[in-house]
């Protein structure tokens, strides 16, 4: 029996216009980069003021993922949302984001929760990510709004790709089973997987960088199969304090020829750059080094998926 219906709200001041923090929190599918719980997030529909979307996103040491209904109301800056399709032991969970103006360009941004919990003794653990997530976004939403240009400055995005003549469904399955990469990538030195429900996992892996130097990073992996990949970095190299992506493949053209490729979006810590790269290492020094390190085992791994692929294509038609 579902719990007793519960509030909360929480809220900061932000040094920043309301409607540029309006903005901020409209744009569901940049979330990944703006909320440190937020994994992934997709428009399901998307109308001038109504939409679905789905997101998926960490709840204490789980990954959850729901559908929610959003009304947008630019004119008062409002944001309302209620979930469509949750996630035991959520029962019901809606909301709204208000923003308020403030003197001297400043605002109010309060976030407003109401849920039930599939039953009473969930409830604690319910209130306690409600009340943990949304301190987290209401922080890393502020650190980001008055860093104004900081963050864009060290944030760098990009993509690789390459054709493949051979079955979509193939190159997925080559990316998606990563705990095969230990022997089909040379570059990975250590893979562990966890794969609680079919297209939800939890990647953690050691890598060779092309100086011969190692590290190891842990990511949460939301397959939506067979044309993509999205994930989102939990442990993260020293060069860097964000890093999120996903891996897209196809459709098909009318060659048969698929079209895979792995898009990275990161952020630069200016903190560690003398000690990574030396005292005389800029913040582009740091973009490029991160972007070559990235892009050189992306692009390995789409030339051995390529390779795998059409090799199967070869031996099925022969």
């Amino acid at each position: 029996m579902p719990s007793e219906p519960h509030e909360s709200a929480h809220e900061i001041e932000i040094e920043a216009e309301a409607e540029a923090v309006y903005r901020m929190l409209a744009h569901a599918e940049k979330w990944p980069q703006l909320f440190p719980p937020t994994i992934h997030a997709d428009h399901v529909e998307r109308g001038e003021r109504e939409e679905r979307i789905r997101i998926w996103a960490t709840a204490g040491d789980t990954v959850k993922n729901w559908t929610s209904h959003r009304s947008l109301d630019p004119e008062r800056l409002r944001i309302r949302f209620r979930q469509e399709v949750s996630t035991p032991p959520v029962a019901q969970m809606g909301g709204t984001w208000q923003i308020d103006a403030l003197p001297a360009g400043r605002s109010l941004v309060r976030l407003l929760h109401d849920y039930r919990a599939v039953d009473a003794e969930s409830l604690p653990w319910l209130d306690d990510v409600v009340d943990r997530n949304s301190r987290s976004e209401l922080a890393s939403l502020k650190a980001v709004a008055e860093s104004g240009t900081a963050v864009a400055e060290l944030t760098c995005s990009f993509e690789d790709s390459v054709r493949i003549r051979g079955d979509v469904g193939v190159v997925y399955d080559f990316v998606n089973r990563a705990d095969l990469w230990t022997e089909r990538l040379p570059h990975v030195l250590r893979v562990r997987l966890e794969e609680p429900e079919p297209g939800v996992q939890t990647l953690e892996m050691d890598t060779m960088a092309k100086d011969g130097t190692s590290h190891t990073t842990k990511s949460h992996r939301v397959g939506l199969a067979p044309h993509r990949i999205a994930y989102k970095q939990i442990t993260l190299p020293a060069l860097i304090s964000l890093h999120t992506g996903h891996w897209t493949f196809g459709p098909a053209d009318e060659r048969g020829d698929v079209t895979a490729s792995s898009q990275h979006t990161f952020t630069v810590r200016t903190d560690a750059i003398e000690k990574v790269l030396g005292s005389d290492a800029t913040v582009q020094d740091a973009v490029d080094h991160v972007r070559t390190a990235l892009s050189t085992n992306s692009l390995a791994t789409l030339a051995l998926a390529k390779a795998h692929a059409e090799g199967l294509a070869v031996d099925s038609r022969s």
